[in-house]
């Protein structure tokens, strides 16, 4: 019996794709050793390529490039990375303080979801993709949801949440907020693909940076934590410098 199972390129993935949106990839470094997380932004307004990540704390926020050209900072402006003690939370919105909010009051991840939904920037009804990484003791799992609308319904809300424990070294999961570009935007669809990590951190930024579309990407983040220790390393690219 043929297996079904197919482990992308993710450079090919980004670069016969034009328009993602946001992106989130979390997974395990071949040698184990490493929870790896990534997170890019692209943008096709002014205002939403206007945009830098900045750190802040152990996280990353948002901030505009050029704050007298900002015009709207709600669904652009968030911190897209918060930790909590053992957990690394990855969104594409202000869920990432929800979801913070809700694993410091004994929430679950998916718990803690279940009081938001997608964007409210009809007609695109942009999903909110959501990960967090759990980092313990030489043990490690993580978890994706995405919250969209039903096929561009906005009355109603599909919550889809993704866990994987003890992840296989060498593999991760990548979801994204859109198909394609077009207009309206389609929202991802099906599960979280499954593509290549690898160990060396800055081939791995210098390979995502690289692929995605030169006019619409905007700041990439992408952290390696070790799995025995939990210490972190770090690196951030901004279109505008």
């Amino acid at each position: 019996m043929l297996s079904s199972r197919q482990v992308l390129s993710l450079e090919q993935e980004l670069k016969n794709n034009a328009y993602p949106g946001r992106g989130i990839v979390i997974g395990r470094t071949p040698d184990g050793k490493h929870a790896v997380a990534a997170y890019f932004i692209m943008g096709r307004s002014s205002n939403s390529r206007n945009r830098v990540f900045v750190e802040d704390g152990e996280g990353i926020r948002t901030q505009a490039y050029d704050p007298s050209k900002l015009e709207d900072p709600s669904l652009i402006i968030y911190a897209p990375v918060r930790v909590l003690g053992h957990d690394t939370i990855v969104t594409n919105g202000d869920q990432t303080d929800t979801v913070y909010d809700g694993l410091k009051a004994g929430r679950t991840f998916e718990e803690s979801l279940r009081s938001r939904e997608f964007e409210p920037d009809g007609p695109n009804y942009t999903p909110r993709i959501s990960g967090v990484l759990h980092v313990e003791n030489g043990s490690y799992d993580y978890a994706l949801s995405i919250l969209k609308s039903n096929n561009g319904d906005p009355d109603c809300c599909n919550r889809y949440t993704y866990t994987y424990d003890n992840p296989k070294a060498g593999e991760g999961r990548f979801i994204h907020t859109y198909l394609h570009d077009g207009d309206p935007l389609p929202s991802f669809y099906g599960e979280p693909k499954e593509v290549e990590i690898p160990d060396d951190m800055d081939a791995f930024t210098e390979m995502l940076w690289n692929s995605l579309n030169g006019d619409n990407k905007v700041s990439l983040f992408v952290r390696y934590i070790d799995i025995a220790t939990g210490e972190y390393r770090t690196r951030i690219v901004n279109k505008n410098e």
